[in-house]
């Protein structure tokens, strides 16, 4: 089952047919089961785009879409005895009928049926280069359906990627609630942990103690493998390990968030293991917070989607410059970039069904600009590593912090709020 009601699929699927071109259809692929070892598989997870546009949620499935509005759905068969085992299977029929189909087909039949639905199309639109395997199934389909009528037109493969991640961008009110739940369940995830850790826990501790949170309050999976990293290795940005100790007197980065309904979240806090800043810690937390306000409060409807990035490379930089990290003036840093010895990454990404939702960032060469209903993550953040030129007292400091804002009428919304994120905030959080 879903977390949208059936008729929103519908709805989307109708979207999708006003973007395609005259004799032209769609093909999207769900998901797979995943092996993780021997006769055991990772929990299953639908593909993102298919679920946006079916709502089904089994693997081994297909959707056709063809331009004139008639869809067609290919799934498992319904089997009692593989349901003994796996749970329940919808079956074409009963599928067809409840997600609002007007044709469903056993997925064991693709291949002899398939071509036959698209011979004649001028355009096939697929996902081009997200499944290579299923690419390969869809030349081999086109090339079954030209071959049945040597005087009728090839027909001709299109990537539909930027069409739907342009519908994908703009989120609609079933989303939002969605993402909202979800932004609250981690912020208060967040805020638990950071309430109850204490000197003396590894890494480990605490990611156990977030991903029980966030069952707790209401997800059952996280929406990414969580960072934390304690110390120097907060300057690693995809630091997964998680079994270190952290010692006293260390920051520890946390990059954790969750899903609800399929939507996710991403919170990212830094914070003392002890709930006391040292003088250096305060000193980049505070370039860092001011980098993220001033960033998000350029992102707003109608400018760029890069404003928040190049808005917080130039305040980053100018912090740098004040701690005297970097020399010169504020134009050669942001000239030369050398911002990027300490801040080399994005501000953040678009979020939605994927915690990097599967969207563009431009078109035809013209940035993305803001609208009402995007969400965005804002993540800057300093990392001084051994390697910098910088004072001892300076290095090993990793610091991201990492909201999800949805944009508004007035400018955004700040969704993961309930975090704490100015210094005082968070140790009297801490020691409270």
């Amino acid at each position: 089952m879903s977390d949208l009601n059936v008729n929103t699929f519908k709805a989307r699927r109708a979207e999708i047919v006003k973007r395609m071109d005259k004799n032209s259809v769609l093909l999207i692929s769900s998901a797979k089961l995943v092996s993780r070892n021997n006769d055991t598989t990772f929990p299953f997870r639908q593909d993102s785009n298919f679920y946006y546009c079916t709502g089904f949620q089994e693997p081994d499935s297909v959707m056709l879409l063809h331009s004139n509005g008639h869809s067609t759905l290919f799934c498992r068969q319904k089997n009692p005895e593989l349901e003994k085992w796996d749970g329940f299977m919808w079956g074409p029929e009963a599928a067809k009928d409840f997600f609002g189909f007007d044709e469903a087909y056993d997925i064991n039949n693709i291949n002899d049926v398939l071509p036959e639905l698209i011979r004649g199309n001028e355009t096939l639109y697929a996902l081009v280069g997200k499944n290579l395997d299923f690419d390969s199934k869809i030349t081999n389909w086109i090339n079954s359906a030209n071959s049945m009528e040597r005087h009728q037109g090839n027909i001709d493969l299109k990537n539909f990627s930027n069409i739907l991640g342009s519908m994908r961008l703009v989120k609609d009110d079933e989303e939002i609630s969605l993402i909202r739940k979800s932004c609250e369940i981690a912020a208060i995830s967040h805020r638990n942990v950071m309430q109850n850790v204490e000197v003396g826990m590894s890494e480990y501790d605490l990611e156990c103690m977030y991903l029980n949170e966030f069952k707790i309050n209401g997800s059952r999976e996280a929406s990414y493998t969580p960072i934390v990293a304690g110390g120097a290795r907060a300057c690693i940005l995809h630091y997964i390990n998680n079994n270190q100790q952290i010692k006293d007197g260390e920051l520890v980065l946390v990059d954790a968030g969750c899903e609800y309904g399929m939507y996710a979240s991403d919170i990212t806090r830094t914070f003392p293991i002890n709930g006391k800043f040292s003088a250096e810690q305060k000193a980049v937390y505070d370039v860092v917070l001011a980098a993220h306000n001033a960033a998000c409060d350029a992102a707003k409807i109608g400018a760029p989607c890069t404003n928040p990035q190049k808005t917080s490379e130039k305040v980053l930089s100018q912090g740098l410059l004040d701690i005297g990290f970097l020399k010169g003036s504020l134009d050669e840093v942001l000239e030369k970039q050398l911002f990027r010895e300490f801040y080399y990454h994005k501000i953040g990404h678009w979020m939605g069904l994927d915690v990097h939702d599967d969207c563009p960032y431009s078109l035809d060469a013209e940035e993305i600009k803001f609208e009402k209903g995007m969400v965005m993550t804002i993540e800057p953040g300093i990392y001084v590593n051994e390697t910098a030129e910088v004072d001892n007292k300076w290095k090993g400091i990793g610091i991201r912090i990492e909201n999800d804002i949805l944009i508004t009428d007035d400018g955004f919304e700040n969704l993961t709020s309930k975090v704490p994120v100015e210094i005082d905030d968070i140790e009297n959080l801490m020691n409270s």
